[in-house]
């Protein structure tokens, strides 16, 4: 769709590592040249850490087209596997069929390899990407292979490529000997402003636009800030915001439309749309009086409310226990025709309010917010802080937090607005003595 509507030869922010593509900027060139340079030196083990999304594949392939001619290459990016299946895929990449082996049995055909490509005055290169997910046993199995070598070089040249869990995998003591062989541990730091500006525009070139325009400069200004320099996030609030200026029929992309895509992707937890529940604060009572009700009610409303009415229960009691200390000892003349002469006299019962009402506290008044953790879930949080989590809290954590969508997807590092105090469910009623005692009569007849 924006093909067309923009004149383009094909779609210039695509999700694909698609070397044409691939935007050099100081970091990665940089990065670039650490990998050729430890290759050429014959140095063992590389290592190259990123945030996703921060074109390591892309720049991985670069490399490894840089190599072609030179050295023989095998590429593995299935990482999440054991050592015997980690061979297996070393060898397919190879064309070597390693059907029904053992792990020893696939070492050794690689071995053959390796010594055949020494023969013929090659190198061998092994890049392994998304190595985070690698298992320790693995990685053990990944140092070992650095050992086929001759006294005067190595055999096999190893790129791991992973983000910063990589590194802090490798930190562990367990994994102090794969530490050690690491030569050049390479990193790519984020865009800077002018670096994301040139990656746009580069790309856009690449897929055939001739208009420089089609962001305003604002919006770039706004895409920079908000994707944080990663090229992932520009690819997808570029693509996002010529989207919408195409549906809208507009020339470019301005400040407006990458705010609009910023509200639906999500990717700033700051941008929060603002709830009418949430703006300027009220008085809040803590009592009421209201007009009388039907007596009785269901197991729920019993439930609820079973301690406002043991205090209004036990509150009646007290005042006919006081009014009638107080009256003690007093006589009243009995009435004609009575047969005792002096009859003690109970005053009437002190009148009170027939019913209560309990109000919930305003959910206009909030805490200050509450990072996720990682492993943390909404009811978790919701139990930790406010003592319960029911479908009355979640309505109130919503109108809080515009964003939760979905109570079951909480995103880790997001700050989440909680309600002042723990939400008071509304139990119906507190009712005078009379309806009192009939719920406990109609609890029982359930």
């Amino acid at each position: 769709m924006i093909i067309n509507y923009f004149k383009l030869a094909e779609e210039p922010f695509g999700v694909t590592p698609d070397p044409r593509f691939l935007y050099l900027g100081a970091q990665h060139r940089e990065a670039l040249a650490s990998l050729n340079y430890g290759t050429e030196s014959n140095r063992g083990f590389l290592a190259l850490i990123a945030q996703p999304g921060m074109g390591k594949t892309s720049l991985l392939y670069q490399y490894l087209a840089g190599l072609r001619g030179k050295a023989r290459t095998a590429f593995v990016f299935r990482t999440d596997c054991d050592s015997r299946e980690f061979i297996r895929q070393v060898l397919l990449d190879l064309n070597i069929d390693a059907t029904g082996k053992d792990l020893p049995a696939m070492q050794e055909m690689l071995n053959q390899v390796l010594i055949e490509e020494m023969n013929a005055g090659r190198r061998f290169v092994l890049v392994i990407d998304e190595a985070q997910n690698l298992d320790e046993k693995v990685l053990e199995s990944i140092r070992l292979l650095s050992n086929f070598e001759t006294p005067w070089m190595k055999l096999m040249q190893i790129v791991i490529s992973g983000q910063p869990s990589l590194a802090e995998k490798l930190s562990r003591p367990s994994m102090v000997q794969l530490r050690q062989r690491i030569s050049l541990l390479i990193h790519i730091a984020p865009f800077n402003r002018e670096e994301i500006d040139a990656y746009i525009d580069h790309r856009l070139f690449i897929a055939g636009c001739s208009n420089a325009g089609v962001f305003t400069a604002e919006a770039r200004r706004l895409i920079a800030e908000h994707s944080e320099g990663i090229p992932r996030n520009i690819n997808n609030l570029c693509f996002n915001a010529m989207s919408l200026a195409c549906a809208t029929k507009q020339k470019a992309a301005d400040a407006a439309t990458v705010l609009e895509v910023l509200a639906d992707l999500e990717l700033d937890p700051l941008f929060k749309r603002p709830s009418p529940k949430t703006v300027g604060t009220q008085e809040r009572p803590i009592l009421t009086i209201s007009k009388p009700q039907p007596l009785g009610g269901t197991r729920r409303g019993w439930v609820q409310g079973w301690a406002a009415k043991v205090a209004v229960g036990g509150a009646l009691v007290l005042a006919t226990i006081t009014a009638v200390n107080k009256n003690e000892g007093k006589t009243v003349k009995p009435p004609s025709g009575s047969e005792s002469a002096d009859v003690e006299q109970l005053p009437a019962p002190t009148q009170l309010p027939i019913l209560l009402d309990v109000i919930e506290p305003s959910v206009n008044q909030s805490r200050m917010p509450v990072q996720i953790s990682e492993g943390q879930t909404l009811s978790r949080i919701s139990v930790e802080n406010l003592g319960r989590y029911d479908q009355g809290v979640l309505e109130e954590l919503r109108n809080l937090n515009p964003w939760l969508r979905d109570p079951n997807y909480i995103q880790t590092g997001r700050r989440i607005v909680m309600p002042s105090f723990p939400a008071v469910p509304s139990s119906g009623r507190i009712q005078s003595t009379q309806g009192f005692s009939y719920s406990l009569q109609e609890e029982g007849k359930e």
